[in-house]
């Protein structure tokens, strides 16, 4: 799904709301996660997940053509952990919101 289909589908959910409105909201949010992390912040949703950064330390590489070392700089990538509803949701585990219900 991309930024704009999100955007799409929330507005046809709630139909009270104009389009742009709701792609204020969605670009407001996406904007508020990649600040607190650029600060070094976790960002936890219960029930999603949690987007955090990792620190790379710096490293001798090689250059997949030819094999050179080439020396790679430190650097901050995200990180998500999915939580424990989520993973249960794509698994088929959920049943009627109550976890640890047996079909």
């Amino acid at each position: 799904m991309t930024r704009s289909e999100l955007i799409s589908r929330v507005a046809q959910r709630y139909p009270e709301l104009y389009q742009r409105e709701v792609e204020r909201v969605v670009t407001t949010i996406f904007n508020e996660i990649a600040a607190a992390l650029a600060r070094g912040d976790q960002v936890e949703l219960r029930g999603f997940g949690a987007f955090s950064v990792k620190r790379r330390d710096a490293r001798t590489g090689r250059n997949p053509r030819t094999g050179d070392p080439v020396h790679v700089d430190a650097k901050a990538v995200p990180f998500f952990k999915t939580g424990k509803q989520l993973r249960d949701r794509l698994n088929g585990r959920e049943l009627n919101g109550r976890e640890g219900a047996e079909a």
